[in-house]
């Protein structure tokens, strides 16, 4: 059964400014149900990561300053988000999202966390409206627990992975793969395992057949037992912030190619939704739930 993370708590209305793009939280799995893509026992609520797996990825020290309140406005400022313990408690249900999206994703192919994808987040600190990296600490989580020995991370958001490139670059059982595009380097250039930087204005075809030449080798040459997959929709023509330009179809053919080579290989995938910040609300929600539909077309109807 396809199984995806979702908690109330991911819509916190964080403050004014970010409630627009929090709105898709709630919009992706209401779309979803309404078309019956999903039914409700689909979803299920991850509540919150204990904190003994956010310290096997990111420093105590830093840790303890999220927990604590105590980070300095400059760090804050970083982030992005005034803090709060709601922020904190928010940041650890969507940790805990995707380590059990992981472990569903084990037993049943693929598995989704509605949120997710907060790959600015460094080991030290948090940036780019993210506190903790949840594909770092789900990729630790899986390790740890001899889950998976070789794990892909494949971010296909328009901005690079910085923090997750940061986390792993010592890592040899982890791969770090960031196709994006070279004008939307968040703060600082970071160098993952294998960096793809594309022109800004890139179209369908040219990053379709980026992203299926070099996915492919990766896979051949890293071979990986597990994938985790951000899936972020800020590739658009239509997004505010990103600088590529795929359609809808464009974003979707995207996400088969990813979903195909998984099941091809007999590889789980865990996904999260990432960034995608277009005009329309709708624009954002029909491409994330366009991901969700490609998961289920490919990796077969016992999904719902």
């Amino acid at each position: 059964m396809l199984k995806i993370a979702y908690s109330e708590c991911y819509n916190h209305p964080l403050q004014e400014g970010h409630r627009f793009p929090m709105l898709k939280y709630d919009l992706i799995p209401e779309q979803l149900l309404y078309g019956g893509i999903i039914s409700r026992s689909n979803l299920f609520d991850p509540g919150p990561l204990n904190e003994q797996w956010v310290t096997l990825t990111h420093t105590n020290q830093y840790w303890k300053k999220l927990r604590e309140g105590t980070l300095s406005k400059q760090e804050e400022r970083r982030i992005g988000f005034v803090y709060s313990k709601e922020l904190v408690y928010r940041e650890l249900v969507i940790m805990n999202g995707t380590i059990q999206a992981a472990k569903y994703a084990l037993r049943y192919g693929v598995s989704f966390n509605i949120a997710g994808g907060t790959h600015h987040a460094y080991a030290d600190m948090g940036e780019g409206f993210c506190l903790l990296n949840d594909n770092a600490i789900a990729a630790n989580f899986l390790l740890e627990n001899n889950l998976a020995k070789k794990i892909l991370i494949v971010d296909l958001d328009v901005h690079q992975g910085n923090g997750t490139a940061s986390i792993f670059q010592n890592q040899s059982n982890v791969f770090t793969f960031s196709m994006h595009c070279s004008s939307n380097i968040y703060s600082k250039r970071e160098t993952s395992d294998l960096d793809i930087e594309l022109e800004a204005n890139t179209g369908d075809d040219e990053y379709l057949t980026q992203l299926s030449k070099h996915l492919t080798n990766v896979l051949n040459q890293f071979m990986p037992d597990f994938i985790f997959y951000q899936s972020g929709v800020d590739v658009l023509e239509t997004d505010k912030l990103g600088k590529l330009s795929l359609s809808k179809n464009g974003c979707k053919e995207r996400d088969q190619i990813v979903f195909k080579n998984c099941i091809n290989r007999n590889i789980p995938v865990a996904v999260n939704m990432g960034g995608g910040y277009s005009e329309r609300i709708s624009d954002i929600v029909d491409a994330h739930c366009n991901t969700f539909e490609s998961a289920i077309d490919i990796f077969g109807n016992n999904q719902t």
